[in-house]
C-alpha cells in the first residue's frame, strides 16, 4: 500500500511540474494532472531505469510530451458551435 501511495505522490509532482514548464493553460483537473504525472513517470522509467535526478528528469519531459498529446487530442474532439 506504501508503494501505491508514494506512485500517487510522484505522479502528482510530475504531473504538476509538467504543467508548470509547459507553456499555456490546461484545463484540466487534478486527478488527470495526477494521471499523466504516473503515465508520464512509468514512461520515463521504461527509458531510463537508472533513476535519481537523470530519471525525475526523463519523466518530466515524458509528462510535458503526454500534455502536448492530450492538448491535440482534445482539440481534434472538442467542436465549437
Amino acid at each position: 500500500m506504501g508503494s501505491l501511495l508514494y506512485t500517487i505522490i510522484i505522479g502528482a509532482v510530475i504531473g504538476v511540474l509538467a504543467r508548470f514548464f509547459k507553456p499555456g493553460a490546461d484545463p484540466m483537473g487534478w486527478i488527470l494532472t495526477i494521471l499523466l504525472g504516473i503515465v508520464g513517470a512509468y514512461i520515463g522509467s521504461l527509458i531510463y531505469a537508472g533513476g535519481g535526478f537523470i530519471g525525475f528528469v526523463v519523466s518530466i519531459i515524458c509528462a510535458v510530451v503526454l500534455l502536448f498529446l492530450y492538448e491535440i487530442v482534445r482539440k481534434k474532439t472538442v467542436r465549437t458551435a
